[in-house]
């Protein structure tokens, strides 16, 4: 529950996310894809950042997982690029630029310094984890899946 609450709370806190979703639904407005009435841009800016920010949320689950039970960091990022891959194929086309700039846009001020703490301190606390192996590469896990998780938004939309 902690780590779904640090993933969430400082994705949906994210001043580069806030930007990235209204500016996102400001376009989406003028293309179209959405109304261009305040309440759909509204809607769409919070829809988009709460999709964000439960796909961290649960990567960030996921991350805690791997270390928790010595998961290779390997296969989960392959398999990671391998579902950004598959959902890139069926995502629609004015969606795909929004889904990987918000995987980066996690990777900012605020959620990589907690997580990052968070898996380093986990590993350090566990018998037989390493740190420097198991502690790091949180962020690399949880870059993707808000990537695929705004693809399905896009998708439903």
């Amino acid at each position: 529950m902690f780590a779904f609450a640090l993933g969430f709370g400082t994705t949906i806190a994210e001043p580069a996310l806030i930007a990235i979703a209204a500016e996102a639904a400001d376009v989406a407005a003028i293309g179209g894809i959405i109304s261009q009435n305040q309440t759909a841009v509204a809607d769409y800016t919070s829809s988009l950042r709460i999709t964000v920010a439960l796909s961290v949320g649960l990567s960030v689950v996921l991350g805690v997982f791997r270390i928790l039970k010595g998961w290779s960091i390997q296969w989960l990022i392959i398999g990671g690029y391998l579902l950004v891959l598959l959902t890139t194929l069926i995502a629609p086309e004015w969606i795909i630029g929004i889904a990987y700039d918000s995987g980066g846009v996690t990777t900012s001020t605020i959620t990589v310094p907690l997580v990052t703490a968070l898996g380093v301190g986990l590993a350090i606390g566990i018998r037989g984890r390493n740190p420097l192996t198991d502690g790091f590469g949180m962020i690399a896990i949880y870059s993707l899946l808000p990537i695929i998780a705004v693809m399905f938004f896009g998708v439903l939309l």
